[in-house]
């Protein structure tokens, strides 16, 4: 009922400045900043009445006099780039409708750009390595044409980098007592002490500790951990045994194997026996020229005569020994000889 009211009595005033002529101002103006890069927004008044314009003017508030200058003028569209001014200065913005003659009030606003600007998430890049996680960041810059980084525009800057452990079954966001945060004023940072082949997830934003402002967190990145790089004593000692054995061996199999070569060229190209010389004549002239050594032309035979006497015949036998003894002189003489 109290709503039903007051939409009423908004229906009535509306009505009211329509016929007295007048413009009422416009609605809702707020001014958005996104790093230093502002703009003046509003709505179009409740009853517009033919063509309504805008027009925009500021002043700081380091001048004491109450002069504004104009940044727009006859605005067709409900937005005004309020980038032009100084980042470091304190305002006072205006606003009001304009339709022909006829004029609203103005609509005033504060605006600090140091103050109100939001700090946009930084730029990240995540690297796993070692068992621990490597986390570069940058940024943001200041979208003005200078590009200048936003840091250089205030005079203390720091990253807060928060981390966390993901389990593959669950898909809720942590808890605060889950998360861990690390703040440096480098580009980079190295998370380490962290358990190896785990996943763990990673977000940045910029802090101003002056202003207490905090800027928009990054995407959210994940990176699974790997071994932590420690390697154990008994892994060393083994290598550097093994290694030692594979040296030694290695080195006496070179030995031997260039000791046999030697001796085998040695053998080859260079060996211990001389041949004899009427040999190598010999086997140095063809199959058809004469041989220097004369083959025999037949074989002397040098035999003794072998006779056999039984007991029997011993008595004849040595009767006739003795008769043939003197006829076969030759014989006898060639016997013993």
């Amino acid at each position: 009922m109290a709503a039903a009211l007051c939409g009423r009595l908004l229906l009535c005033g509306g009505l009211l400045l329509c016929v007295s002529g007048m413009v009422s101002e416009p609605r809702n103006a707020r001014i958005t900043s996104v790093n230093l890069h502002s703009t003046l927004q509003w709505e179009a008044p409740s009853f517009p009445k033919g063509n309504i314009t805008y027009t925009v003017q500021y002043k700081s508030t380091y001048v004491r006099e109450d002069t504004f200058e104009t940044l727009g003028t006859g605005l067709a569209l409900p937005r005004c780039d309020l980038s032009s001014l100084s980042a470091y200065g304190d305002y006072i913005v205006r606003l009001r409708a304009e339709a022909g003659p006829r004029r609203s009030g103005w609509r005033s606003l504060r605006f600090k750009p140091m103050d109100n600007t939001t700090i946009g998430p930084p730029e990240v890049r995540l690297k796993s390595e070692s068992g621990a996680l490597h986390v570069d960041f940058w940024g943001p810059l200041a979208d003005r044409p200078d590009r200048w980084h936003l840091k250089q525009y205030y005079g203390s800057w720091k990253y807060r980098i928060l981390y966390w452990r993901r389990d593959s079954t669950d898909t809720q966001l942590p808890s605060a007592s889950q998360v861990a945060q690390v703040e440096t004023q480098h580009s980079s940072e190295v998370l380490a002490q962290l358990q190896p082949w785990t996943v763990y997830c990673v977000r940045v934003q910029a802090v101003i500790p002056e202003l207490n402002k905090t800027g928009q967190l990054s995407r959210e990145l994940c990176e699974q951990t790997t071994h932590n790089g420690v390697t154990p004593v008994w892994m060393i000692v083994t290598v550097l045994v093994g290694s030692m054995l594979v040296m030694v061996t290695a080195v006496t199999l070179c030995f031997f194997c260039s000791f046999y070569l030697y001796r085998l060229t040695k053998h080859v190209f260079c060996p211990s026996y001389i041949f004899p010389q009427h040999l190598k004549e010999f086997l140095s002239k063809p199959p058809s020229a004469p041989q220097p050594f004369p083959l025999p032309q037949e074989e002397l035979l040098v035999y003794d005569r072998l006779t056999v006497i039984s007991q029997e015949c011993q008595s004849e036998g040595s009767g006739d020994e003795a008769s043939s003894t003197p006829e076969h002189p030759e014989d006898s003489a060639q016997g013993s000889a």
